[in-house]
């Protein structure tokens, strides 16, 4: 019988690797699934999926795909509690990224986009489960009743899928398969040092993930700033945390985006799905190019590239100018809000002039007491000017300039 899968399987296999030609023959699969049906009959009382085993990290692992109704009663999650490490085989849970997953998924999928969540890790005992193996390290996962697989590494997901496969929503999801990476492996002690071992990843920084996001929202209108604003192009980082002075760098994307946010919603965490991005696009770059050339602290830096500048002037425009600093541009984001008719997608040219006539270095009294405050004792008696980003200072510089260009 186990010539006859192999046989299969060699069939199976040119089949694929001939020109033109991706289809299964009807013979094929009858084949197959005449070898394979007695087995799922035998085991029918028992969990059984098809996996493949391979070898990593000194210890045999299976990689199998489970319906989203199996979750509940195949995984589990075993998170420590209180102050004890050991009375779980991984961290406690972390309140609201559940909910977070869930709401993501339920988000694509009703608009029929697409959407993935990684690979869960669970562990077993190799003494609970049977692999019957057909050829090549491939086969039938058998799981007994009763037992469960340790979640090593995905337990926010698993709870996610859950209570999603539980709720009126489930329609979204009913018929979609989760990849499962099974650890035969019963040691509690090396199953936690999986979990810390898996926890090592680098957390990616905020501008990758807005660099590699979707277009739409506010990082669809983000990446046609930075491409298209003078004053943005070719001087921000896409990739990491902080704008590199060195590489003439001297915004984010994290900037940006939070920026725009700021300009459409006058809240900074906005994502602003619903936004159309090309028409608010067009209207916000042609607004920006008009503020940074009318604007004297920052018609200079604009209008060069990035190559025409060099370090000294980009770290002078830095030192110098709230424009250069996030929370500059957070302030900016908040004053075009007032100066923007959503209904006309339009913002008032005459506003934007205003606002560029400011002097928008530290030394301006508008910023005084607000998002620039005077050190007490300055390590540079000739800059004593400390920035806070905080939410009130925010506020009261906005304010303030509202206040001076009589717009209350």
């Amino acid at each position: 019988m186990f010539f006859d899968i192999a046989k299969c399987i060699n069939i199976y296999m040119t089949q694929l690797n001939e020109e033109n030609n991706n289809d299964i023959t009807p013979e094929v699969k009858a084949q197959f699934s005449s070898f394979i049906a007695p087995f799922f009959s035998k085991y029918h009382r028992d969990r059984c999926y098809l996996g493949l085993r391979l070898t990593h990290g000194n210890r045999t692992m299976l990689q199998i795909n489970v319906p989203a109704g199996d979750f509940s009663g195949l995984l589990q999650a075993k998170p420590s509690s209180g102050n004890d490490p050991d009375s779980g085989k991984n961290r406690p849970e972390v309140k609201g990224h559940a909910e977070e997953i869930k709401k993501y998924i339920i988000e694509r999928a009703k608009k029929q986009k697409p959407w993935i969540v990684g690979t869960l890790t669970a562990n077993v005992s190799p003494k609970e489960i049977t692999f019957l193996e057909f050829d090549r390290d491939f086969g039938l996962v058998v799981i007994r009743r009763g037992v469960k697989l340790d979640i090593t590494d995905g337990q926010h997901r698993k709870r996610a899928i859950h209570e999603l496969i539980e709720s009126a929503d489930s329609y979204l999801i009913k018929d979609d398969n989760f990849p499962i990476t099974l650890v035969l492996e019963g040691d509690f002690q090396q199953c936690q040092a999986d979990f810390r071992d898996m926890a090592q990843t680098r957390q990616l920084d905020k501008s990758l993930l807005l660099s590699f996001g979707e277009f739409s929202g506010r990082v669809g209108i983000s990446k046609e700033l930075v491409s298209r604003v003078s004053l943005f192009k070719g001087k921000t980082e896409k990739i990491k945390a902080s704008p590199s002075t060195k590489n003439n760098l001297i915004y984010t994307m994290n900037y940006i985006a939070k920026f725009v946010s700021c300009v459409f919603s006058n809240d900074m965490m906005n994502q602003l799905k619903e936004i159309d991005v090309d028409s608010t696009s067009d209207t916000l770059v042609t607004c920006l190019n008009q503020f940074f050339s009318e604007c004297s602290n920052t018609e200079y830096i604009a209008s060069l590239s990035v190559s025409e500048l060099t370090n000294d002037e980009v770290a002078a425009f830095k030192d110098d100018c709230l424009l250069g600093v996030s929370v500059g541009l957070e302030v900016l984001g908040r004053l075009l809000y007032w100066s923007y008719d959503a209904e006309e997608n339009y913002f008032d040219s005459e506003k934007i002039s205003q606002l560029a006539s400011l002097n928008w270095s530290r030394e301006d009294e508008v910023w005084r007491d607000n998002i620039v405050r005077i050190e007490s004792q300055p390590k540079n008696s000739s800059k004593p000017y400390k920035i806070s980003a905080t939410a009130g200072a925010v506020t009261d510089a906005v304010k303030a300039v509202k206040n001076k260009l009589g717009w209350v």
